[in-house]
């Protein structure tokens, strides 16, 4: 009954399935072709069976149609993106949004329009980050500005250190490919446009709600916390406000999401409650156009898009008197996000949206309905530890994956602190309205004061208990999604015992337990070497089995480390490196790490393996490595301009690698 109840989920999946394919799948012309001329003959096969009750030959095409499409989106999509060449370039531009400030630059996220060589200009597709350096001018630009600059685009590439996060896959999904540095000189003109994008107006904005914000007196911190609360914008915030939301487990509301949507709809609509029976419909309209008036302003994040399609979506339906289903609702605004642009099913942000959600939506009632309360606070406070503790089983595997910690307080939290953060996303929104009458937004404001600073307390309070996290825990993704899928079966299963039998919550426990046994023995049965990828200093591991031998010249631990350890369950064995060179025997491999070269050293123990650490490892002149049939490895401490000497013979070198330029090695011994 799912394909007549929740036809999206039907149409959604294969589609979804083809954009994955896309990771692995390169379609030529003769693939198209060929899956045409077998989409067109299915559907024209299928025209024999129309009389019966099911026409499985017309599902099974529509499947496959529905597959290759989505292939195809994905595929058009990555190839939209242009390829620039690695050398200095005219290029037309125009600024996506504010210039963010750093500590010396500001990053520009500019979408070029054109290349300019010699006299000809040619269309270029896809974005840049420009790192220009420090200049008052460049805060003054505005979204939708026109700029032609000079630059030597880069492209963007991974440190490619064990399980890290996919850096390069993560922007490029947001059309960036590439990145520059430049400065004054480089934007060689600054053209204001006179008609600016729509999207590029809701930026200013929301740029300028901010500053009616602190012309009312919220200031400094609170600032930063009540723009990223009730706008999204979270570049002004300190990184330790965001560390401490993240470790109370409360970091969704600083995420502009559903549930500020939800907020804000459910505040209007009962602010019209005079609005009834004919005047319904128009109550429905201005509540729909206000929350998206709203989405506009807060950069049409994918998360606002999925509540506010799905909030028009079932009131349409009421108005129709045709109710939707809720999860169909939800299915039918993730596909109109997927065709818009298909790689935002690999976006964080939309995986946890989506995820919590769905969950909310498929058990919040049977959970909330085992306990009953007649107190009315105590029955809000059970209504939101339900909610709570759904969305986070729902959220659970892929935070485990992606951020490898736990918040152990959540639930404490969310029940303190989300409805504060309401009244705190309703006054903020209540300031602009109002901000003419300056008696009222000013009281606003001063209410707006108080309760981000009872946010905070409460948010850094949570965060400071002892064991407010569990960290560096980890997994895989092929974990991951079986543990997506056995919580979501169990929960099911306990909620609903009569809906499946227990064999399928099991047997995918099963799995999960199979999964990390095979990761296991794995580990445990291989052995390599890992030089990290980790900017400003020279971290050397020698995994043996599920024991990490760490040489590295800080007694800190590397943040890929941690991520390493925590996905793989190693124990670590730390070593500071602190003579000038270390030999190391393992698995039969001879392992050299110094930060000196003389033919001394090379005769004494010949290595297999050489790992340079220092920012410019000293190499004897005239070193003679003909015979020396190792590897080299130069560390990512070692300077952008270090080279090794031309005198030095490298004739016998397997190959060298530049940890720096090439990312993390890793080799099995």
């Amino acid at each position: 009954m799912l394909h007549k109840e929740i036809p999206f989920l039907r149409i959604g999946l294969p589609l979804c399935i083809g954009i994955i394919s896309g990771l692995y799948i390169k379609p030529d012309t003769t693939f198209l072709v060929i899956g045409g001329i077998i989409i067109i003959s299915g559907f024209l096969f299928s025209l024999f069976f129309h009389k019966y009750q099911t026409n499985k030959v017309y599902g099974y095409m529509l499947t496959l149609s529905l597959f290759i499409s989505g292939l195809i989106l994905f595929t058009n999509e990555k190839n939209s993106l242009s390829t620039l060449k690695p050398e200095k370039t005219l290029f037309t531009c125009t600024l996506s949004d504010y210039p963010e400030e750093k500590e010396n630059s500001f990053m520009l996220k500019v979408k070029l329009n054109r290349k300019i060589e010699e006299n000809k200009t040619e269309v270029v597709k896809g974005s840049i980050l420009l790192y220009n350096k420090k200049d008052s001018s460049i805060a003054s630009l505005l979204p939708g500005d026109l700029l032609i600059i000079r630059c030597t685009p880069v492209e963007i590439a991974n440190r490619v250190n064990p399980y890290e996060f996919d850096y390069r896959f993560f922007i490029e999904n947001q059309g960036i490919r590439y990145y520059a540095f430049t400065n004054s000189h480089d934007i060689l003109r600054h053209i204001i446009p006179v008609h600016r994008k729509l999207i590029h107006r809701a930026l200013i904005v929301r740029e300028k709600i901010i500053r009616m914000f602190e012309e009312r007196g919220v200031k400094g911190e609170r600032l930063a916390l009540v723009a990223a609360i009730t706008l999204g914008q979270k570049s002004m915030l300190d990184p330790e406000q965001k560390l401490n939301f993240i470790k109370a487990g409360v970091m969704h509301i600083m995420a502009v999401s559903g549930l500020h949507a939800i907020i804000l709809s459910l505040f209007v609509f009962n602010l019209l409650f005079f609005m009834k029976r004919r005047l319904n419909i128009l109550r429905i309209i201005i509540t729909i156009l206000i929350l998206w008036s709203f989405a506009f302003v807060t950069g049409l994040t994918p998360s606002v898009l999925r509540a506010t399609l799905m909030f028009s979506f079932l009131q349409a339906g009421k108005l129709m008197k045709r109710p939707a289903n809720s999860i169909n609702s939800v299915l039918a605004s993730a596909f109109f996000l997927i065709i818009i642009r298909p790689s935002v099913i690999f976006d964080t942000g939309f995986q946890l949206s989506y995820s919590a959600v769905i969950y909310i939506i498929c058990f919040y009632k049977d959970f909330y309905l085992i306990l009953r309360f007649k107190n009315w606070l105590t029955d809000k406070i059970w209504q939101s530890v339900v909610v709570t503790l759904v969305a986070q089983a729902g959220t659970l595997p892929l935070t485990i994956m992606l951020f490898n910690r736990f918040p152990t307080y959540f639930i404490l939290a969310n029940i303190t602190i989300v409805p504060i953060s309401n009244l705190l996303i309703v006054t903020g929104c209540l300031i602009p309205m109002f901000f003419q009458i300056h008696f009222l937004s000013q009281y606003l404001a001063l209410l707006l004061n108080y309760l981000t600073g009872l946010t905070e307390m409460l948010t850094s309070s949570t965060a400071s208990l002892p064991y407010s996290t569990i960290e560096n825990i980890g997994s895989t993704t092929p974990e991951c999604i079986l543990l997506t899928g056995t919580i979501f079966l169990f929960i099911h299963f306990l909620l609903k015992k009569k809906s499946i039998p227990v064999s399928y919550p099991v047997f995918f426990l099963c799995l999960l337990v199979l999964a990390g046994a095979v990761r296991d023995i794995s580990s445990k049965t291989t052995n390599e070497v890992i030089v990290y990828n980790s900017p400003g200093s020279s971290t050397i591991g020698i995994r043996t089995g599920k024991i990490l031998n760490l040489f590295s010249d800080t007694s800190f631990v590397v943040p890929e480390v941690k991520r390493h350890c925590a996905t793989l369950g190693l124990r670590l064995k730390s070593t500071v490196l602190k003579n000038k060179y270390y030999y190391i025997r393992a698995e039969g491999k001879k392992i050299l790490i110094t930060n000196f070269l003389t033919k001394k050293i090379i005769q004494n123990f010949v290595p297999d393996i050489l790992v340079l650490t220092g920012s410019r490892p000293e190499i004897e002149n005239d070193l003679n490595l003909q015979h020396f049939p190792g590897i080299v490895i130069i560390s990512s401490e070692a300077t952008s301009g270090f080279r090794i000497p031309q005198q030095v013979v490298l004739t016998g070198i397997d190959s060298i690698h530049f940890v720096r330029k090439s990312g993390a090695f890793i080799k099995r011994i």
